[in-house]
């Protein structure tokens, strides 16, 4: 009797955006491939990605409780693997400066271009899968 062939882990995508008609963009672009998780702030953001150790980040800096900013920041006290890239609709270069200071891997701006956004996350992923033995 043969086993079943299993399938590949799909990796798994932390969407932190409190818009949700964004991360319905983002889900319809990315599920075909990954699988999602969505916070809708930046604390949700860093709760999540501590309790679910996802394989990406998808930031907004702008959001509630806690920017996007802040919550890479404390995500970074507790990790520096998990590749996090930022997106905002507000591309001002000092955005983009604060946020790689702060330990970003990508930067995107909004409306986000699906193969940008797929490029960004496959160069993401690739180090991370291959740091993590996959």
């Amino acid at each position: 009797m043969n086993e079943p062939e299993q399938q590949p882990r799909r990796a798994l995508i932390l969407i932190a955006d409190d818009v949700e008609s964004n991360y319905k963009l983002l889900e319809i672009i990315l599920r075909k491939h990954y699988d999602l998780l969505w916070a809708k702030n930046g604390r949700e953001a860093v709760d999540l990605a501590l309790e679910r150790h996802p394989d990406a980040v998808l930031m907004d800096i702008k959001m509630p409780v806690m920017d996007g900013i802040e919550a890479l920041r404390e995500i970074r006290l507790h990790t520096s693997d998990l590749p996090i890239i930022m997106q905002t609709a507000y591309a001002f270069d000092s955005d983009r400066r604060i946020a790689e200071e702060a330990g970003c891997n990508g930067f995107l701006t909004k409306p986000v271009r699906p193969r940008e956004l797929q490029a960004c996350l496959e160069s993401s992923l690739r180090p991370h899968a291959e740091a993590a033995g996959a």
